[in-house]
């Protein structure tokens, strides 16, 4: 036995200490809830929550409906993107070079200055 001061009892451990012990993965099986949300993000799909007013539901529901139906989602992305898409943005450089620069003078005159005492 290990040296103990009289009286006291020698400290055992059973070796599970806290981070030692394995995890055990669940055995309940995945809801369908949950096997139908992981096929459809295999599939590429993401799940999106959106804050719409009531009467604008429905609407909404239709538009997602169009944008993952394969027969239609090419002609509801097109009309989408015409509409709502933001311009592509374009370089300083891109506008000045189609600025229209007939008439406009770009020479500019020498100027010396103004003559400053010392």
């Amino acid at each position: 036995m290990e040296n103990v001061a009289p009286g006291l009892q020698p400290l055992r451990f059973s070796g599970m200490i806290s981070g030692n012990q394995r995890l055990k993965m669940s055995t309940r099986a995945k809801s369908p809830l949950a096997r139908h949300r992981a096929r459809r993000a295999r599939q590429g799909f993401v799940r999106v929550e959106v804050n719409v007013r009531k009467e604008d539901a429905g609407l909404v529901r239709h538009v997602a409906a169009a944008l993952s139906d394969p027969a239609r989602q090419a002609a509801a992305r097109m009309l989408l993107r015409q509409r709502f898409a933001e311009p592509p943005k374009v370089s300083l450089k891109a506008l000045l070079a189609a600025a229209p620069l007939e008439g406009i003078d770009l020479d500019r005159g020498h100027d010396a200055g103004r003559d400053v005492d010392l």
